[in-house]
């Protein structure tokens, strides 16, 4: 380690380009990096959905969710099996064990369903998927007195025309009632026209259909048939034929009916601002920026607002994004602060030169952390961001030390490059341990199993390669750029700035030196003496601590 010393501090191009290397690479990292909320996480769960029309749910138990468990029930890596029969609709959910491989497990779950050939004739081809964990960033909520018809419509509006706006992809409806037709038959009408209850209904439910009619094999190939006679609206509905009387007059629905085309009841109610409301939930998929998404749905809805029909409100509601940007500014903050407070220590006691290089490791630890974040699968989150904030304290110690002992050896044999090799070779195999220590101590967040794990490891992930690249810093770059710097002068005999300054600086040393020499000296030597007693009261405040936490 000590020719690595030597090599570096004799090459200032070498540690030049190091530093900028990592500046380069870091904003790199940052204008690439993933942005989001909380930490992206799996649900390690497979669901296999099932239609069948028209059965009860005993009948989607028998005929559907138990042949599906029997089907998948001894496939490797499956830990619990839950299924829900509703009237026409079986699920099944397959919970994987940590760390399965979803897709291979996708695949033989796919093929186990797949294989399944004695589904009831009336159910539809399952759906099989992995439970992917939405990531919501930010609601528009739509308010307004005009009609549940009117404020869907233009709930719609808004979600396509944020789903056309690009970097966002996913949109939702939320708290919307699904739509319904109703459909009144009249006794009078019935009884007018020849016709009864149960006709009407045969009538309807065969004319509002989507099925699969078969093929036929010809010379050519094979043709696909399908009726598609599917009602979407009151006005198919309207239209469908009941009958057809001898003299060619046509009978149809709306003749006998009243058909509502509305929305299903619901005992439930949204109110915004004490108003009818909508959600418009926008969601990140993959690599997208919360950020962006955020600042792209604020834009839209402020650009809105003059567009806005009579009667209907709009604003955005419940950011996310909110809580990570404001996380952002907390560690731009409180990185400003905690690096000006170690600059001021560092200039009073040290040299203003040494100061700024200390504090330049900083930013060297940062970017380096920011260039390996996407190597490692790491966003920046409110976690990750929390890592940094945490890490802040620590960053510079390892730089202080070197930077200190330089500082003395300069003092006593000269400003040099061996005084700059002598200084960081003597204290660098302690300085490594330390890093080594503090980067153990986090180190099993890192192994931490599920989906716990998933959302701590950001932290570690972020602590560790700041401390490393700190030591590498400090060991390598650090002795370069101290080597070569011409002594400050504590004591000035000029007016201005400079004198003052070092009047300040020679009276802080002045005042440490004497506490060294008068206080903390004579106490160490006590304590030496005196270390069974040393040894038993850090003994008794250790127990005491874990009585208070206890209690």
């Amino acid at each position: 380690m000590n020719g690595v010393i030597d090599w570096f501090a004799r090459n200032h191009v070498a540690a030049n380009l190091l530093v900028v290397g990592i500046f380069v690479a870091g904003l790199m990292g940052l204008w690439s990096g993933k942005r989001e909320v909380f930490p992206s996480v799996s649900s390690d769960m497979i669901s296999v959905s099932v239609v069948y029309r028209g059965a009860a749910p005993s009948e989607v138990e028998q005929g559907v969710c138990i042949k599906i468990e029997e089907a998948i029930q001894g496939i490797e890596g499956i830990k619990k099996i839950l299924s829900t029969a509703t009237e026409g609709l079986g699920t099944t959910r397959a919970e994987l064990v940590p760390g399965t491989d979803i897709p291979e497990a996708l695949e033989e779950i796919k093929s186990a369903v797949e294989a399944i050939d004695t589904f009831p004739q009336l159910t539809e081809k399952p759906v099989i998927e992995e439970i992917v964990v939405e990531k919501q960033v930010i609601n528009v909520a739509i308010a307004g007195e005009v009609g549940a018809m009117a404020l869907r419509q233009f709930a719609e509006l808004v979600r396509d025309d944020l789903t056309a706006i690009p970097d966002i992809t996913q949109v939702r409806l939320a708290n919307a009632r699904p739509y319904e037709i109703s459909i009144e038959v009249s006794p009078s009408a019935l009884r007018q026209h020849g016709l009864t209850f149960d006709a009407v209904a045969a009538a309807i439910r065969s004319s509002s259909v989507d099925l699969p009619g078969g093929g036929i094999k010809t010379n050519g190939g094979e043709i696909l048939l399908r009726s598609i006679h599917q009602a979407y609206r009151g006005e198919d509905f309207e239209s469908i034929l009941l009958m057809v009387r001898e003299d060619g007059t046509r009978v149809l629905v709306k003749d006998v009916c009243r058909v509502i085309d509305g929305f299903r009841e619901s005992d439930q109610e949204s109110l915004f601002d004490g108003k009818p409301c909508l959600m418009v939930q926008v969601f990140r998929v993959g690599n997208q920026n919360a950020l962006t998404i955020s600042s792209k749905v604020q834009e839209y809805v402020e650009n809105q607002q003059s567009l806005l029909p009579a009667g209907i409100q709009m604003t955005t509601w419940q950011d996310d994004a909110s809580y990570l940007r404001s996380r952002q500014e907390l560690l731009v903050k409180n990185g400003f602060f905690g690096l000006a407070l170690v600059f001021a220590t560092l200039a009073l006691f040290l040299r203003f030169g040494l100061a700024a290089w200390v504090s330049v490791g900083l930013f060297v630890s940062f970017m380096g952390t920011l260039w390996l974040m996407p190597i490692i699968d790491v966003s920046i989150n409110l976690l990750s961001l929390f890592a940094f904030i945490l890490v802040l304290g620590i960053v510079v110690d390892d730089a202080i030390v070197v930077s200190e002992n330089i500082h003395s050896h300069q003092q006593r044999d000269g400003f040099s490059l061996l005084s700059a090799i002598r200084g960081t070779q003597e204290v660098g195999k302690p300085v490594i341990f330390a890093v080594l220590t503090t980067v153990a101590a986090f180190l099993p967040l890192v192994m931490v199993p599920g989906n716990t794990g998933k959302i701590m490891r950001g932290i570690p992930l972020v602590v560790i390669p700041t401390l490393l690249f700190s030591l590498v810093e400090s060991l390598l770059v650090l002795p370069c750029h101290l080597s070569h710097r011409a002594p400050a002068p504590f004591h000035g005999n000029g007016a201005g700035l400079r004198s003052f300054w070092g009047k300040l600086q020679g009276s802080f040393t002045s005042r440490l030196e004497d506490f060294v020499h008068r206080t903390y000296r004579p106490f160490l030597q006590v304590a030496i003496e005196w270390r069974y007693v040393t040894l038993a009261c850090g003994l008794g405040v250790f127990l005491l601590t874990l009585g208070l936490m206890g209690g």
